[in-house]
């Protein structure tokens, strides 16, 4: 095996570390936070995305419309999520993230984000960009292939 292999092997194999870090790690979150995984990851994505549509959650999360009416509801029962007009089309209705909640959770999250900040303090500002490059890339690779999947 070539160097550049090892290397990409070495990259493979990390990523497979982290994706079961991060797994572990979000399933302990939403068990402390009284939710599922699954919700864990929806509020994710309502907060990184801004307010959607069920539609529009069910697209990015790969449910079913049914599964995500039930989802829906149990974030608005845990006060996480809650139902808010659309301001264009009254006769739609966005899912939007509770930001009350969000900070009542925020101390889960703390130690953990100090210690990745903790960690790119060992990184130059070019080695960072090539990082983030690199995740975001895999991320975008990661969800065509969940689409692939569905």
């Amino acid at each position: 095996m070539t160097n550049r292999e090892e290397l990409v092997e070495g990259v493979l194999f990390a990523g497979r570390k982290l994706s079961t870090a991060a797994v572990l790690f979000h399933t302990a979150l939403a068990a402390r936070m009284g939710l599922s995984a699954t919700e864990e990851k929806a509020l994710d994505l309502l907060d990184r995305r801004g307010p959607m549509t069920a539609g529009d959650l069910a697209r990015h999360t790969g449910l079913t419309p049914a599964s995500v009416t039930a989802l829906i509801g149990r974030l608005e029962r845990k006060e996480a999520a809650r139902r808010v007009a659309h301001p264009e089309d009254g006769r739609k209705v966005l899912i939007e993230f509770n930001r009350e909640w969000a900070a009542r959770v925020a101390p889960l999250f703390e130690d953990f984000v100090r210690s990745l900040r903790e960690l790119c303090a060992d990184y130059d500002d070019g080695q960072l960009a090539t990082v983030a490059r690199f995740m975001t890339d895999a991320a975008q690779r990661q969800e065509e292939s969940t689409r692939r999947l569905g």
